[in-house]
């Protein structure tokens, strides 16, 4: 534990006009100079009236501050390795007039122990960086771009950019990447990526580009000629699984022993994965089957139909004639039916057939309205601008 003492302001008197002022030092909107403040983060088994006894702080309003708190921070949630704050008086008593504990380094929760005892959430202000990060992969692209030093949740924001173009089951040694993005960072420490504003992805030779615009609200992804990379299926109804067995008119079947069609794509994951509807549409069956084992389907219009196969469990709620969205969670992986370890197997048919979805070109969804396709230019330009500024020269 570590306190930080500061001396008395300067007299009104020492101050002259043509003298800097002392600047004020302030911390979650107090001002510093008028406390003894103290620095330290929970421990294990720590509680909160262990910490403010310590400082003078009776029991009784340690039990009012920690009723008065329950609608906005369960002090029972005091996780050990946080950091904590406590403003002191400067006087002998050293009595605690404040505590700060840190939720996550934006948040905080403020305990105000003087008479008017109350608790409030506060936010400590964020600093955008643009950022610029560029390579190929070679081993993974998660771990190619933490080796770059940029954030490699990157990698996940990219998945869900080019989730209809790029089926990153696919991707291979040699692609390459080009980002644009922001990044937030609370007092010099970055919390994470806020957003891709461009970016290029090379795949099998052809760069397939990104634009990040907000339409009247409507806020996506466009290539360089406004169509919206968003299509009308996913690629994929799990993230970061692998394909255990793909599409087949002739494949050996582990658990019958015998060649037989295989019309589907086996997604491996571990069980309690969570599986998402790949478009928009209506539950149409969703039970158990012996050989499917639980399973869901679902019709999305009057051409495209998907089946998601061998759950562990179905996800409540999910039965015939519930309407979902793409991205809605409908079960999780498991291994019921006839299967020898967890994955999803995922039947598409078009229709009335069933058909290798990794072949079909989907139906792409709107792009930017002719209304719209200024502002999107001049969005598109001031991007490319910022993109060459951040790139290094060669």
């Amino acid at each position: 534990m570590f306190s930080i003492g500061c001396g008395p302001n300067p007299q009104e008197s020492d101050v002259q006009e043509d003298q800097l002022v002392q600047e004020v030092n302030e911390e979650y909107g107090f001002v510093t100079d008028s406390f003894l403040v103290v620095k330290d983060k929970i421990r294990k088994n720590q509680n909160l009236s262990e910490i403010l006894s310590a400082y003078g702080v009776p029991y009784a309003t340690i039990d009012k501050i920690a009723k008065a708190s329950k609608e906005v921070f369960d002090v029972r949630k005091l996780a050990a390795g946080k950091p904590y704050t406590i403003f002191c008086t400067k006087d002998s008593s050293g009595y605690a007039t404040c505590f700060i504990y840190e939720v996550n380094p934006r948040d905080y929760v403020v305990f105000n122990l003087q008479d008017s005892l109350h608790v409030y959430m506060g936010q400590k202000p964020i600093e955008k960086r643009t950022q610029y990060v560029k390579g190929k992969v070679n081993s993974s692209l998660y771990v190619d771009l933490q080796k770059r030093g940029a954030d490699p949740v990157l990698a996940i924001e990219l998945s869900e950019i080019y989730a209809w173009t790029i089926d990153f089951y696919r991707i291979q040694k040699g692609d390459a990447f080009e980002i644009l993005y922001t990044e937030n960072f609370v007092e010099g420490q970055s919390i994470g990526v806020d957003r891709i504003l461009s970016c290029t992805f090379t795949h099998y030779d052809k760069p397939i580009k990104a634009y990040y615009f907000d339409e009247e609200g409507e806020r996506g992804y466009f290539d360089e000629n406004g169509n919206n990379l968003k299509k009308a299926f996913l690629k994929a109804p799990v993230k970061f699984s692998r394909i255990s067995s793909g599409y087949s008119m002739k494949r050996f079947h582990p658990v019958q022993k015998r060649f037989k069609a295989h019309l589907g794509t086996d997604y491996a994951a571990p069980t309690g994965t969570p599986i998402v509807a790949v478009g928009d549409g209506v539950i149409s069956e969703a039970r158990y089957k012996p050989n499917n084992g639980n399973y869901v389907k679902m019709r999305h219009n009057s051409v495209y139909e998907t089946q998601y196969l061998h759950m562990s469990k179905i996800k409540a709620g999910i039965k015939p004639g519930t309407r979902v969205h793409q991205g809605d969670v409908i079960g999780y992986v498991g291994s019921t039916g006839l299967a020898t370890g967890p994955h999803v197997c995922f039947r598409f048919w078009k229709n009335g057939k069933q058909v290798d979805h990794r072949r079909e070109e989907l139906p792409p969804s709107e792009p930017i309205a002719p209304s719209s396709f200024d502002a999107f230019r001049n969005e598109r330009a001031a991007l490319d601008s910022l993109l060459a500024h951040q790139r290094p020269a060669s």
